[in-house]
């Protein structure tokens, strides 16, 4: 009796849903995504870059000729947390580039607050970290009961102003969880009181964040979530003035999470998911497409790109290149590289292993996970991602070592 009360009211809730987003005014095309700012690169280096043949859905690597750029890399600032996750990054006006994470004694533990702090390119250097929110903080400005945070993910707004969405819990796991968000004025040195964002007009419970959020021609922001409660699928909402006004599924049954979106024009992108199937189904990169800019969304065939369970991050460079950073492998996440797509080709390779311990015993490989890249200049990228739940890795690649990559793959001495 009580799956069928539950059932009832979860079929009442999808019509009201319905009804609420039908009244909500037309899609407006896609704007492809625009540099912020011009900032100036540092030269200090690590490790020399890989490249190597085009990508199969295979666990092995065969690493080629190294390039002549090296890449910066350093870590984000400590804060004394045990456990480390989730870091997203923003461009700012200036060109500095600002990150945020959350950080506790572990994931989803009432003392886990999101950090945030500024890389200056100039000096090649963070500032020291500041806290935008804490459980205690985020009940106090919601006024409901907040057990837990996660995800955060910035934006940038039509009219500049920078906004946070985060990932609240207020009762369960992470399948009860809606999406928050606070708004700054003056690049994330404060903020306003959050708000919460209502997905559904009855249950607004499993709704959560991950990827960048994409810009309408209209000025409004579409934003990547995704469920883990009933089934595990995609969607992309629609936010005006920081609250949900549509939403549409990008995947569906429980098989794809964590939408990440390339946009090809102002009509057409496709998805790639983090893939949640039974151990008995294939472990490759589930994909969606749209041709009504995000209204609706079709499955399409899988990228035959080994996933683990485990986030991918996506960028386009200015002159059409794509790039993704992501565990290939089907098991674990104790490897993290990075593959590139030319604007002219549909091959994705591997440029860059950015960690690997698959030669290592199992009890001593790290985890190296969710992933998030952006661009300021439009031609460089920088990248996070959690280092064994311990610390965030922060990597630089200017313009010329992507100019360098792409000779390589072409077979061009650099």
């Amino acid at each position: 009796m009580n799956r069928v009360i539950a059932l009832c009211v979860l079929l009442l809730a999808a019509v009201l849903g319905y009804l609420h987003i039908d009244s909500r005014p037309a899609w407006a095309p896609f704007t492809p995504p625009e540099p912020i700012a011009i900032a100036t690169s540092v030269e200090e280096s690590v490790d020399s870059p890989q490249a190597s043949n085009s990508l199969k859905p295979s666990k092995t690597l065969t690493p080629t000729k190294p390039l002549a750029i090296n890449l910066q890399a350093d870590w984000l600032p400590d804060t004394d947390a045990p456990s480390v996750h989730a870091a997203s990054l923003i461009a700012l006006k200036d060109g500095a580039v600002r990150a945020f994470w959350f950080a506790g004694s572990r994931e989803g533990a009432p003392d886990v607050v999101i950090n945030s702090s500024v890389f200056d390119p100039r000096a090649a250097r963070w500032s020291a970290p500041t806290v935008v929110m804490s459980r205690v903080s985020a009940e106090k400005g919601l006024s409901r009961y907040i057990a837990k945070l996660g995800n955060p993910v910035p934006a940038r707004m039509a009219d500049g102003r920078m906004q946070l969405f985060f990932v609240t819990v207020s009762i369960g796991g992470w399948a009860g969880s809606s999406i928050s968000s606070v708004i700054s004025d003056d690049e994330g040195l404060t903020w306003t009181k959050p708000q919460r964002l209502i997905a559904s007009p009855l249950i607004n419970l499993s709704t959560l964040v991950k990827s960048p959020a994409l810009q309408f021609s209209d000025g409004r922001l579409g934003l990547p979530a995704y469920h883990e409660w009933i089934g595990r699928f995609g969607e992309l909402l629609r936010i005006q003035d920081g609250q949900i006004i549509d939403k549409r599924r990008m995947s569906s049954g429980r098989g794809a999470i964590q939408p990440v979106v390339f946009v090809d024009n102002a009509q057409e992108a496709s998805a790639f998911f983090r893939q949640t199937r039974p151990s008995s189904q294939v472990k490759q990169i589930p994909v969606s497409e749209t041709k009504d800019a995000g209204q609706t969304w079709k499955i399409a065939k899988d990228l035959e790109i080994p996933n683990p369970n485990a986030a991918v991050a996506s960028l386009t460079l200015s002159d059409g290149t794509r790039l993704m950073v992501l565990n290939n492998i089907e098991v674990g996440r104790s490897r993290l590289v990075m593959v590139m797509r030319k604007a002219n080709s549909l091959d994705w390779q591997v440029i860059q292993v950015l960690e690997d311990d698959e030669a290592l015993a199992s009890d001593q490989r790290r985890e190296y996970s969710y992933p998030y890249l952006i661009t300021v200049q439009g031609d460089d990228a920088h990248l996070a991602y959690t280092w064994d739940r311990k610390r965030i890795r922060h990597i630089y690649f200017p313009a010329q070592w992507f100019k360098q990559a792409k000779q390589v793959m072409e077979g061009v001495q650099p």
